[in-house]
């Protein structure tokens, strides 16, 4: 019995320190062994008419979105990653061929947050989807200190964590013209009862409903991986991440290929399928987002670039660009080019916990934060029967303004039971000469408010009392904060009561924040400085 006991002691004592060690891999086990995930599956999309529908058709709507992708990635530019040397022409195209928003913005400094915006034309925290849906052991791991552990009682689970089925969607007011709507890739606006994809007014759904997913098997032959273990972020996805999508509202199962490839593919078998008849096609990549897989073969292509972490990610860019081809490849092929809106954006900046510096440049700032560098997007759209290639607009757009202009595009009016803080862009950028657009964009994150009108911006941070006004117009890279000079004051008090009175309709957040914590401005969370650098404090 003596022995036993003993015995039994030191089970405990290993299973408590494993316990310590690995604790944030509770939640995907539980996710493992709740929806395990299957074999990979055949997908069969629904099919439209054998003929087109004829003249008279609205045009397809296709929206592309890539996750966390830095300004600095593509070379539309003239930068790019490591130094320009990957080209990205797909990309790029879709600005040559169409309309260019030199200022374009996000809906917030994070993931869902974006989505939430730019699915729904209204500013996410007007309906209380503030924070990016997290877990609590997520919080934790990420937060250290600044987790609030108060707000973990009774926390939500994860997937009633969403955009509320009360809110009217892209697809649900595109049905109204007989549109057929598919989602590939990430959702990330909720898995709950009303919140799902064919319940937001999807006809269907190829991907995965959390904020993220694994490009391929860890010890897959054809994958190259790079783990940043500075990164609590990152660490916490390798541990929980599936590579996985469901169908629909089916079980979960393997993708065949690198989830970009396979969401590519996905996407010109969906517009095969509707070639026929007027479709709305988000294509919602997770890529470049943590964590870091590139296929081999694109990793082996970029010999040049020295840094691992560097080349992983610029083979990811890569690939998604050559995806992104493959797609308007096939709507030439198919002959819908001319009729078709083609968007791209990003949801947000990159990200400062990757450990690359130029990712944004020139702009400061990283996704989380709202400088520049975390909500200025690449913002292209082509549709080449009614905007001539090479154009651009000036004024800033945002990712609110989709909506309005994708059902200007569709021939259907916006809903006016409900304020929809988006327009139509194309009334402005179509114009000769080009009006000016004047009025505010607004971001929120707990304390952390900010307003931009006219080329300014102010910035306010409650909970350390710090303010930042910039000239954007003079100052596009935020350098010079103008908030202390005597000649900008009337300036500083016309956007601060701005800034309160859209504050004051904004919604309670729909779950409470759990983390408070400082993120740097200026510097990747690998080299942080040992003096005092520029911070925001981050609210989710």
């Amino acid at each position: 019995m003596r022995n036993f006991l003993i015995g039994l002691a030191i089970v405990a004592a290993i299973g408590g320190y494993l316990f310590s060690q690995y604790w944030y891999y509770v939640p995907g086990i539980i996710s493992a062994i709740a929806d395990p995930v299957g074999e990979n599956q055949p997908v069969t999309w629904q099919k439209g008419a054998s003929e087109s529908s004829g003249d008279t058709r609205p045009p397809n709507i296709v929206l592309i979105v890539a996750d966390d992708l830095g300004f600095n990635d593509i070379t539309f530019y003239r930068g790019g990653i490591a130094g320009g040397s990957v080209p990205t022409p797909s990309i790029n195209s879709i600005a040559n061929e169409g309309l260019h928003f030199t200022n374009g913005y996000t809906g917030n400094g994070t993931c869902a947050p974006s989505r939430a915006a730019l699915l729904t034309g209204r500013f996410a925290t007007r309906v209380g989807f503030e924070f990016t849906p997290a877990t609590p052991e997520f919080a934790q791991l990420v937060a250290g200190e600044g987790y609030i552990a108060e707000n973990a009682v009774d926390y939500p689970p994860s997937d009633e964590l969403g955009l509320p089925g009360s809110e009217l969607t892209l697809p649900e007011m595109l049905d109204q013209r007989g549109y057929h709507s598919v989602a590939l890739g990430k959702w990330h606006l909720g898995g709950g009862k009303g919140m799902t994809p064919t319940e937001q007014g999807f006809d269907e759904f190829l991907g995965f409903l959390p904020g993220g997913a694994m490009f391929m098997e860890e010890g897959d032959s054809q994958v190259v991986n790079s783990k940043q273990d500075f990164d609590p972020i990152d660490k916490f996805l390798w541990a929980n991440l599936k590579y996985a999508v469901r169908f629909n509202d089916g079980d979960r199962f393997k993708p065949d290929s690198h989830m970009t490839d396979y969401l590519s593919r996905q996407a010109v078998r969906v517009i095969e399928a509707n070639r026929n008849r007027p479709f709305f096609l988000y294509l919602a990549y997770n890529a470049p987002h943590t964590p870091l897989q590139a296929e081999k073969d694109d990793y082996d292509a970029l010999h040049h670039i020295a840094d691992h972490t560097e080349r992983t990610y610029a083979a990811m860019i890569r690939g998604l660009d050559r995806g992104i081809g493959d797609v308007l490849e096939a709507l030439e092929s198919h002959g819908l080019s001319d009729n078709t809106v083609v968007i791209f954006t990003s949801d947000n900046g990159g990200a400062s916990y990757v450990g690359l510096p130029d990712l944004n440049k020139p702009y400061r700032g990283w996704k989380i934060t709202f400088f520049e560098g975390g909500i200025h997007t690449p913002y292209f759209i082509r549709w080449p029967a009614k905007i001539p290639a090479g154009g651009q607009y000036d004024s800033a757009v945002a990712h609110v303004d989709i909506f309005s202009t994708a059902l200007a595009a569709a021939g259907v009016k916006l809903p006016q039971d409900r304020i929809i803080d988006g327009v139509n862009v194309l009334e402005y950028a179509l114009q000769n000469p080009q009006p000016p657009l004047s009025r505010p964009l607004f971001w929120r994150t707990g304390g952390y408010k900010v307003v931009l009108q006219d080329g300014w911006k102010l910035q306010l941070q409650e909970q350390n009392d710090k303010t930042w006004l910039f000239n954007l117009n003079q100052d596009p890279t935020e350098q010079v904060n103008l908030s202390l000079t005597e000649e900008h004051s009337k300036k500083l008090k016309t956007l601060r009561a701005t800034l309160y009175e859209l504050d004051s309709q904004m919604a309670e957040p729909l779950w409470p924040t759990l983390i408070e914590s400082p993120i740097a401005v200026d510097h990747t969370i690998d080299k942080l400085p040992d003096t005092a650098y520029e911070t925001i404090i981050w609210s989710n």
